[in-house]
């Protein structure tokens, strides 16, 4: 792996998954393929929304969908977007793409909120599955502290790890939040919950869609993890926010849910900052 510095390549790839859970495999596994596939799929969601009060199924039943991936270079500015997707050949087909992406770019650094604990264990296991090889990320026979999947290891900045100072704490309200915070529109038109709803509808497009607009919260995120660390400064972080909003207006007319984001951006930058509960502590003699 190059570790040689170069300001024109691809240094962090920041990515986002949406999966869906295999009907077969669940039934299989939870009924010995007794009942029919989506009939047992149907009974785990109901049971696991009494039980937890969502129907979210483990990840460990799911294959990928839609995977967007943002590049990032190493002044931290958003190069492009794009995304990977099943109804362009498959789970297998959008595995292999996405390992041989992180290959073709030189091994850049991973960028996930909670990626830890779903994305990166997600595509292991899709690796897994279909038998597609990984041996950069195992890195066999080097030191463990050097090793790509190594928690500590620099190949991977976990954002939801940041926020939580690695598990010592809760972040309740997730990406939502954390993008919220910084003036981002976070959730505006799908959650999580509804991806398998709208695979189960066909409704690919809106996948993809709202994986982008994950994918572009979480670049948000890090550039203030950034500036947090001192790596970047307050000019050079509104530098960087402006070049990426000036971005997504360039591909608005081909994706429209970048202007839809952007809408959204300035309705929710707009009412927060119109109903800021604090704003008279540091504008003396406005009254409250």
């Amino acid at each position: 792996m190059s570790t040689t510095p170069s300001s024109d390549v691809i240094r962090y790839l920041i990515f986002d998954i949406e999966s869906v859970a295999d009907p077969a495999l669940v039934s299989l596994v939870r009924t010995g393929g007794e009942v029919p596939p989506n009939e047992a799929l149907r009974a785990y969601r109901d049971e696991l929304m009494e039980k937890r009060g969502s129907d979210f199924v483990p990840y460990v039943y799911h294959v990928p969908v839609s995977v967007v991936l943002a590049k990032v270079s190493e002044d931290f500015t958003l190069v492009d977007l794009t995304a990977l997707k099943i109804d362009d050949g498959g789970p297998r087909k959008l595995c292999e793409r996405f390992w041989e992406g992180w290959r073709y770019y030189d091994y850049p650094r991973f960028v996930t909120f909670n990626g830890r604990g779903f994305d990166l264990p997600l595509m292991e296991l899709t690796a897994f599955r279909f038998g597609i090889p990984i041996p950069e990320w195992f890195m066999e026979g080097a030191p463990s502290f050097k090793q790509p999947r190594n928690r500590y290891a620099a190949y991977h900045i976990d954002l939801y790890d940041a926020l939580t100072n690695y598990g010592a704490t809760q972040f309740i309200g997730g990406l939502n939040l954390a993008s919220k915070l910084l003036h981002k529109p976070g959730k505006f038109d799908a959650h999580g919950d509804m991806v398998q709803d709208l695979y189960d509808a066909g409704e690919f497009d809106a996948i993809h869609r709202y994986c982008r607009c994950d994918v572009i919260d979480t670049y948000f995120v890090f550039l203030r993890h950034k500036l947090l660390r001192g790596l970047i400064t307050v000019d050079q972080e509104k530098e960087l926010v402006e070049n990426a909003r000036q971005f997504l207006k360039s591909r608005a007319q081909v994706e429209t849910v970048y202007q839809e984001y952007l809408d959204a951006w300035d309705r929710y930058d707009a009412y927060l900052s119109s109903n800021d509960a604090f704003e008279r502590f540091v504008k003396p003699g406005k009254s409250s």
